[in-house]
């Protein structure tokens, strides 16, 4: 049996310890897997491939270095996953929402002049949306950004991560309410920039 062979049939944990231990070759063969379905994963944010490649590079470097104190409480096909995707919102942090008034104000037809105030709105309305999105649950977060931000479907989503439809469902009803109860007093300012926190 070749090494390849034997890594593909390793259970994550034991994919885990050979990487902690320093295994490269492990490391590589997990690199291999998985660089290129994150890159198409990290171009469906950035819309840039040389990005999505410095992403998802930098994220395995990061993976690789921090090994020793790595802690992994899900698959790790949806850790890296993961790890993508917040690297990605880091790049476009605070960038979602204002082109979703941008696009509001270019539907209208008319040069809207923006005040002070609604500056001051569309600026905290980011930074909280940003906070509340962060604040949720790994699975949570990571089904919901698919969703809403990728605009995957359910049954890509669930393909993507090794889920049932019905577990993504169950996940984007969790993000909804929770989302709901954390933004309660921007939902007259989301629904007007096409941000949706209903089902």
């Amino acid at each position: 049996m070749n090494d390849k062979k034997g890594a593909e049939i390793l259970t994550d944990q034991q994919f885990l310890e050979a990487i902690r231990t320093g295994n490269e070759r492990t490391f590589e063969l997990l690199f291999r897997q998985q660089y290129s379905p994150l890159c198409q994963y990290g171009f469906s944010f950035l819309k840039d491939w040389d990005d999505a490649e410095e992403v998802v590079q930098a994220m395995f470097l990061a993976f690789w270095e921090k090994r020793d104190s790595l802690v992994i409480t899900t698959s790790l096909k949806s850790y890296l996953y993961r790890a993508v995707h917040n690297r990605c919102l880091n790049r476009i942090k605070h960038l979602s929402v204002q082109a979703e008034y941008q696009s509001y104000v270019q539907a209208d037809g008319s040069d809207v002049y923006q005040s002070p105030v609604q500056e001051l709105m569309a600026s905290e309305l980011d930074i909280q949306l940003q906070r509340a999105i962060e604040r949720l649950p790994e699975q949570c977060r990571l089904i919901f950004m698919m969703s809403r931000f990728e605009e995957l479907k359910y049954q890509e989503i669930a393909d993507q991560l090794g889920l049932s439809i019905k577990t993504v469902e169950n996940q984007i009803g969790k993000a909804l309410r929770i989302l709901r109860t954390e933004l309660a007093d921007y939902l007259p300012l989301l629904l007007l920039l096409g941000i949706h926190v209903y089902d």
